[in-house]
């Protein structure tokens, strides 16, 4: 039987920002590795976008080697306690278990967490210290790469250039670096200081990480070359917002989710007036979209004091939310308006939103997703009572670097092209991520990074 994570109650989680899950305590962590089967060939590892070796970190964490078991998964993954918080397992690693073909697949994520966690209490030097093998590489002089972006791309990317021996400066256009994990993904789910402790263990590699510094604005590319960077990685996200292009959305009191997160998290601004950063909402919100993003909001929503409607136009099997995070939002008191089309944002005479007037759907044939397409009914048009609307219906890679850099070819949304091995139209330049991808998973991202930092390293290797 799959050992369940504890989580705080619901009547208390929604009165906070703590973080809901509470992880594995030692026994449960044991038991749980103790139901893995450490298969020969593991397609849990092929399931895993950053190739780590999961049986071996479950065996070390079976013989109760803890720290062996953080620095097993370290050796491919620079970011655990995140992604053992955030990745969508059960679409990955999990997915891929033996034991998934009867629904209970081992819980890697809680197992990866629980290392994590347990590494950074019980063996802090195997978190935060500069082990000098990962170093020992003699290239000569250093060779200098640049990162832009500290998202998990760029975090991935910067430290596997590390491990491998160049200096890396990691340049980050906010005050506080991080990119999605920090501005995007609430404390709930991700807290900061979680965050803050992988960057600390990014920097300990000697990353050198520089915030305040827009690519593309602050320093161009060639500036960028001309400092004697002989590579640079593109790790800038995607953090333009996309919206409905329906009547009513410049009203007061519509949000993209990119800015309510952003001063959420970010700004902190579910702490004011400690932080002198409000959100103006009011008492019933609608958030449209239905994947992770969308939930986020809603949850933040809900804690703000606020009830809170979820419009999606299919149906809940179709939503891309991992589920438990569905399941979470459901107990927490989050109303699913499904089937809905929101077709207009209404006003007050102040300029205020006060009402979402939407569309019944009903599902049709697939669409090129693969999910059915929603069909309108006829006269079925009707108003939610709303006065603060939240659209979460993904976001595409901001176009200024596009626009600065003239030589980079990017495709109508956005997003750069690439070749095979990840290098774009400027020799030198290589690009990962949401960027290359649009919006995408963490542990998405993180494997592009991976995959860069080796190809960065070929083109430098052939480049001498």
């Amino acid at each position: 039987m799959r050992n369940k994570v504890k989580q705080q109650v619901t009547g208390e989680r929604i009165k906070n920002f703590s973080e809901v899950s509470l992880g594995y305590s030692e026994s449960q962590a044991r038991l749980e590795s103790e139901r893995c089967l450490l298969c020969k060939e593991p397609l849990c590892v092929k399931g895993c976008p950053v190739g780590i070796d999961i049986p071996a970190f479950i065996r070390l964490l079976r013989e109760n080697k803890s720290g062996e078991a953080l620095k097993k998964i370290k050796e491919k993954n620079n970011l655990p306690a995140v992604c053992g918080r955030v990745c969508p397992q059960e679409d990955q690693c999990e997915g891929r278990c033996i034991l998934n073909k009867k629904n209970i697949p081992i819980n890697i994520g809680a197992l990866e967490r629980y290392a994590s966690d347990y590494g950074k209490v019980h063996s802090p030097q195997s978190t935060v210290h500069r082990e000098k093998e990962l170093l020992a590489v003699d290239r000569g002089p250093l060779i200098k790469v640049a990162v832009a972006g500290s998202g998990p791309a760029g975090l991935t990317a910067a430290a596997d250039l590390a491990k491998m021996g160049f200096l890396v400066t990691l340049f980050e256009s906010l005050h506080s670096a991080g990119g999605v994990l920090a501005y995007g993904i609430p404390e709930f789910r991700l807290p900061k200081k979680i965050v803050a402790e992988e960057l600390g263990y990014i920097q300990s590699l000697g990353v050198e990480i520089k915030t305040d510094i827009l690519i593309g604005k602050t320093y161009s590319l060639s500036e960028l070359f001309e400092k004697g960077y002989q590579a640079v990685f593109l790790g800038l996200g995607a953090g333009l917002p996309q919206f409905l292009g329906i009547p009513g959305e410049n009203l007061d009191r519509v949000y993209s989710a990119n800015e309510f997160l952003t001063r959420i998290n970010l700004m902190k601004a579910y702490k004011f007036p400690e932080y002198k950063t409000p959100i103006n909402i009011g008492k019933k919100i609608a958030v449209i979209g239905a994947g992770n993003v969308a939930l986020d909001s809603a949850r933040c929503a809900l804690r703000l004091g606020s009830e809170v409607t979820l419009v999606y136009r299919r149906t809940e099997a179709e939503m891309p939310a991992r589920i438990e995070e569905i399941e979470n939002a459901r107990e927490e008191g989050v109303n699913l308006q499904l089937l809905t089309q929101p077709i207009k944002i209404l006003g007050d005479d102040g300029g205020f939103a006060q009402g979402l007037e939407c569309l019944k759907m009903k599902l049709g044939e697939p669409d090129a997703s693969g999910r059915k397409m929603p069909i309108p009914i006829k006269d079925s048009d009707f108003v939610l009572d709303v006065d603060t609307v939240i659209v979460a219906i993904g976001q595409t890679p901001n176009p200024l670097l596009g626009r600065a850099e003239s030589r980079i070819k990017v495709n109508p949304r956005g997003t750069i092209f690439v070749d095979e091995n990840l290098m774009t139209s400027i020799p030198g330049v290589f690009a990962g991520g949401d960027i290359v991808t649009g919006a995408d998973t963490v542990i998405a991202a993180m494997g592009s990074g991976k995959k860069a930092a080796l190809a960065i390293d070929k083109y430098l290797k052939d480049a001498k």
